[in-house]
């Protein structure tokens, strides 16, 4: 499997190379985010986090199954499958998550501050590039 990885550009090889930089896109992805946001509050179950992060733009069950497990692989979000019937699972954050979380609202906080500062920049960006033409 390690031979094929390497043939193909594969993920172990990418872990490889740079290990914080995949930690990176995982904590930053559109879902990432989002997901590590919303579990600072409180645990969720599956179908109440689906809720709370797709409130703008809806994400796939698929999407987010994904996004939970990358989480939980690298350590950031716990799963708690509770042998009941129906069955329940909780995810929650973990120590490292929550001071991952804490560090990306930081960012979420920011961004929500300064978006006027943001769109002015860009405004001028635009119109400098537009007088270009």
């Amino acid at each position: 499997m390690a031979v094929s990885a390497e043939m193909t550009g594969g993920r172990a090889v990418r872990e490889a190379m740079c290990p914080h930089r995949l930690v990176m896109e995982h904590v930053t992805s559109r879902w990432g985010v989002l997901v590590l946001i919303e579990l600072l509050d409180r645990p969720y179950r599956f179908s109440e986090l689906r809720r709370a992060v797709g409130e703008v733009r809806q994400v796939s069950e698929k999407m987010l199954a994904q996004t939970l497990q990358t989480l939980e692989r690298d350590g950031l979000v716990h799963r708690d499958a509770q042998p009941v019937i129906p069955p329940r699972v909780d995810y929650s954050l973990t120590d490292l998550g929550r001071e991952a979380a804490e560090q990306v609202r930081g960012l979420a906080v920011w961004a929500t501050e300064r978006m006027g500062e943001v769109e002015k920049a860009r405004e001028v960006y635009d119109a400098a590039k537009s007088g270009l033409k």
